[in-house]
This record gives C-alpha cells, sequence and structure tokens, in this order.
C-alpha cells in the first residue's frame, strides 16, 4: 500500500519556486543567474562589455578563459567510452560468456529453445543486450552532441543537466501484430536543460536523487499550454494566461514541471510522480512516471559541501583576465602614441582642417617663431620595455595556475613521444577528479535510461547493431523489472600518442607471431582502417 501525499497545488508549486528562485540569488557576489550570465560573455569573448571607455582606445582582448575551457572540455570528453551492463547476483565465468554468446548467436538467426536457458544465462544475454542497445539508443538521441553540451554549461555555470523523458510520438518502426497495422509508438528523449532553470528542494543535498522534490522551469507561449492542458484532459486549461496578463496568447507564460518520489508504507520502495502546473492553474495532473529514479543527471565542474549546485573556476579566472586585458591594451595604445603622437595646433595660425595624415601640407603664416608653434607634437610618456615580458608572464602564470602549460597544448617538439606522453599524463592528473565525475554522470544517464526502458518498452523488441549487421532481439520490459542491474563505464585513451603507442605495440606483437592478422585488424583504433568490417569477413 503506496503512502499517500497531500495534493499539490499550483500555488504551493509556485511558492517553492520563488525559494528556490531566492536561494539562487544568494549564491556568490551575484547571485546565480547574473554569475553565470558574466562567465559565458567573458568565455564567449564580451569582456569590454559594460566598460564606457569610448571609440577611441583599442580594447585588446587575449582570451585566457576560454582556451584554458576548451582544452579542459576536450580532455575531459576526448576518451571513448562505452557502457556496460551487468546482471548482479549472476557469475559471469568464462565458460558462461561462451554460452551467452551462443545464445545470442541462435537468438540472432530465430532458432532459440527457451526452455533450454537457464536463469543465470538469461540474465546474462539481456544484459548484454542493453549494453548493445545503450550504444544503439546513444547514436539515435546523438548523446555525444547532448553530453558535451552539458560539459560546456558545467564549465560556464557549474553544473551541466540532462533531462530524459517519455515522447509518445516517437515513431519506432516496430508494430504489435504480425499484420503490421498496430505500430508501436513512444520512446526516450534527453534534453539539455541550464541550471538556471532547475530548483532543488533541499539546496544543502548534494545528490540529486535524495531531493525531496526537483522543478524545472520553462517559458512557453500562453497558447501552446493550452493546448498541452486540453491533451492532458485537464479542465483548467482556460484559466492559462500569459504572465503579464492580457489577452495576447502569443505572450509567454511560465510553466513548472515539478518531480517528487512516492514510497511505499515500510519506505523500502518508490515511484517518481510529476506534475505541470502554470500560474493558478494544472496544465496535468499528478502522473506515475513508472520509473524510480529521477529522469535528471547532473554533472559538476567543482563540488561544494553541502551545496547542490556546482561551481565553475570561470569567477576565478576574471580577474587575471581583465589585468591581462587592460595591460595588453595600454601597451598597444602606447605604441600607437609613439607611432601616431598627439598634435597641438595653433588656432590663430592655422585656419585650416587638420586630419593629421601622413604627409599633409599644413600653411602657416607669419614669423619664424609663429610657424614653430603653430603645429607640436606632445612627447608620449616613457614606455616601459618590461611590458610585454609582464604580460606574457602574467597569461603564463595564469593558465599555469589553471592547470594549463604549453605541454599539454601541444607547443612542443614531438622529438621524444614517450617523454612527452609521460609528462603529459603527469599534467593530466590534477584533471582526473573532473574526469571521474563526468563518467559518473553518463552512468547516471544509463541507469535512467534503463529505468525507462523496463518501466516502460512493455514487449517489444530491441534494436541491436553489431559487426555482422543489424537485428531485432525479443524483449518483454516487465519480465526484468526487478532484475538488480549494475552500470559501468569503461574508458579508453583519447590521446594520439596513446593511439599511436597501441598501434606500434600490435604492430611488435604481429611481427612476432604473437597474434593473428585477424586480430591485429579487430584491434586498432577506429578509423586507422577504412571499410574494416568488410576487410575482416574478406580474412574468413
Amino acid at each position: 500500500m503506496s503512502k499517500k501525499q497531500a495534493p499539490v497545488t499550483p500555488e504551493q508549486v509556485f511558492e517553492e519556486y520563488r525559494r528556490g528562485v531566492t536561494y539562487k540569488q544568494t549564491l556568490g557576489k551575484h547571485g546565480l543567474v547574473e554569475q553565470n550570465r558574466i562567465n559565458e560573455r567573458f568565455y564567449s569573448g564580451d569582456q569590454w562589455y559594460g566598460v564606457n571607455c569610448g571609440d577611441n582606445r583599442p580594447l585588446v582582448r587575449h582570451n585566457v578563459i576560454k582556451r584554458i575551457g576548451e582544452f579542459k572540455m576536450a580532455i575531459v570528453a576526448s576518451s571513448p567510452m562505452a557502457v556496460q551492463f551487468s546482471a548482479e547476483g549472476v557469475p559471469n565465468t568464462l565458460e558462461l560468456r561462451g554460452r551467452v554468446e551462443a545464445i545470442r548467436q541462435q537468438m540472432q538467426a530465430g532458432a532459440v529453445d527457451t526452455a533450454a536457458i537457464t536463469a543465470e544465462e538469461e540474465a546474462q544475454v539481456v544484459a548484454g543486450a542493453l549494453t548493445d542497445y545503450f550504444a544503439t539508443t546513444s547514436r539515435r538521441l546523438g548523446l555525444d552532441t547532448l553530453a558535451r553540451q552539458a560539459l560546456r554549461n558545467a564549465y560556464i555555470g557549474g553544473t551541466g543537466v540532462l533531462y530524459t523523458y517519455w515522447d509518445d510520438r516517437v515513431r519506432t518502426g516496430l508494430y504489435a501484430d504480425m499484420s503490421r497495422t498496430k505500430p508501436i509508438c513512444g520512446d526516450i528523449a534527453c534534453e539539455v536543460l541550464d541550471i538556471e532553470h532547475v530548483y532543488v528542494g533541499d539546496p544543502l543535498i548534494e545528490e540529486l536523487q535524495q531531493q525531496p522534490y526537483i522543478l524545472i522551469a520553462q517559458r512557453k507561449p500562453a497558447a501552446q499550454l493550452q493546448r498541452l492542458a486540453k491533451r492532458c484532459g485537464s479542465g483548467d486549461w482556460r484559466s492559462i494566461r500569459p504572465d503579464e496578463g492580457g489577452e495576447d496568447m502569443n505572450a509567454h507564460a511560465t510553466l513548472l514541471t515539478r518531480f517528487w518520489k512516492e514510497w511505499n508504507e515500510d519506505g523500502t520502495a518508490c515511484t517518481v510522480k510529476a506534475m505541470q502546473v502554470c500560474r493558478g492553474a494544472v496544465v496535468r495532473e499528478p502522473w506515475d512516471m513508472g520509473v524510480r529514479l529521477y529522469p535528471l543527471s547532473a554533472f559538476k565542474w567543482e563540488e561544494k559541501r553541502c551545496r547542490a549546485y556546482g561551481e565553475s573556476e570561470i569567477p576565478h579566472l576574471i580577474p587575471n583576465q581583465i589585468a591581462i586585458n587592460r595591460t595588453v591594451s595600454a601597451g598597444v595604445w602606447a605604441v600607437m602614441m609613439m607611432g601616431m603622437p598627439i598634435m597641438l595646433v595653433n588656432g590663430d595660425v592655422v585656419q585650416q582642417p587638420i586630419t593629421n595624415d601622413p604627409g599633409q601640407v599644413i600653411p602657416v603664416y607669419g614669423s619664424a617663431e609663429e610657424v614653430q608653434n603653430a603645429v607640436r607634437y606632445v612627447d608620449p610618456p616613457a614606455f616601459s620595455a618590461q611590458l610585454d615580458a609582464n604580460v606574457q608572464s602574467l597569461i603564463t602564470d595564469t593558465m599555469t595556475q589553471a592547470g594549463v602549460n604549453m605541454t599539454l597544448l601541444g607547443d612542443v617538439k614531438p622529438t621524444n613521444t614517450s617523454a612527452i606522453l609521460a609528462v603529459r599524463e603527469a599534467s593530466l592528473m590534477p584533471l582526473q577528479m573532473v574526469r571521474n565525475r563526468y563518467f559518473r554522470f553518463l552512468e547516471e544517464t544509463a541507469r535512467i535510461w534503463c529505468e525507462f526502458w523496463l518501466a516502460m518498452y512493455g514487449n517489444r523488441a530491441l534494436k541491436l547493431q553489431q559487426a555482422d549487421g543489424v537485428w531485432y532481439m525479443p524483449f518483454n520490459a516487465e519480465k526484468y523489472r526487478d532484475m538488480l542491474l549494475s552500470v559501468t563505464v569503461d574508458v579508453g585513451n583519447g590521446s594520439q600518442y596513446s593511439e599511436d603507442r597501441s598501434v606500434e605495440t600490435l604492430d611488435n606483437l604481429y611481427k612476432n607471431g604473437v597474434i593473428t592478422a585477424k586480430q591485429y585488424l579487430s584491434r586498432l583504433p577506429q578509423g586507422y582502417v577504412p571499410k574494416l568490417d568488410a576487410l575482416l569477413q574478406e580474412l574468413k
């Protein structure tokens, strides 16, 4: 018997939303939302925003923030990764893996005796199928692009959020009957959310899955929200109006989506519920999502104790960036003043317009003293020869303190690959903590996807893509609903040096006769040999 909670009203949801907005305004010197706007401007290069310097002086930008950020994000997301599902409580011996592979081949051929399959074999077959299906779903949704977008949001705003939801309009190409008259529609979809639009129930809890509730704020046209409310069967759709009031239904209104977990009486199981509201109106009544995890996965660039939101490193780089820009601009202005100093003209003697163009002839009438004093240049102040050195030192120190040096950026001659690789790997060690958080973010995403597969798929086939082609495996989600699955992310080497070293090792193994040509080709990094699958087929 489930533990029922009191009904939540739109007024309560908006009060929770206001509390979340107020808390974000207390974070940092400018508040989370305004600070993220500042971070975005500095990262994109709009670093003189709001500084009234006029149009006469050159406003130089040497964007070290973007170079640091792009390098770190490239390192974090450069390594190839693969998600592996495994069934807990089931052995995974070499002998069992051989039997499972044979069963998969029989299922692919359509000749499987289900009565001869043991429970252990079935569990491993399902885990292996979900592993392959994760790769299929990743390609369909463009997970690489979504993850990199969340990574960029995390670097600029401190936290990147990926929202997974069920879209019943997705066409799968599958049918529920043999005559192909009942199409199966509906599948998961993903969207990257800005942390400014995500609000947690308790900002002192670090883990997202332990939150009492989570809110997502969106701005949509009032007419679109009315259509959504009618589609969901809400009787309040006529009450939906723009936030600013009026009758212009193209104006925007705030839509709040609230998620919370509803537990049973003994607190051993839960289900995630959701509802959508506008001001004074329910867009969609509370519904059971069927999953046991919040459908949001978050990646924090820097973690802070007792805080649900992450922190970006950009605010700590901004003072150095301002100093670099001001120093470089001062140096450029000083050089310009030395080459084109300010001209003083006696207006009583010189009557014609002065353009200061090189070679301009200025007629002056009068005595020699009047001619000498008619036009003269203002000597600029002495220019320090150490200015350039100080600028370079400031840039180098800023990048070094941020964990970026010339070796990491590749500004070295690759004369000794092993030595460069050793120095590079040692320099990347401080960034390993960020990478670990990124891989944990991908693991959490995989768990959420698996929850949707087991809760929403019902009886449908899984599209599996392998080296020998694409096939569809029968899958009954309800049967495996309570299966305990663990998720791990296998990470490979992503640098060019590591790939070259791997190929060099394979070359030596092949030359010494340790491996065959097929084993050699199948282990080459992706992209080294065109049409590798066809070549491996020819070697069979």
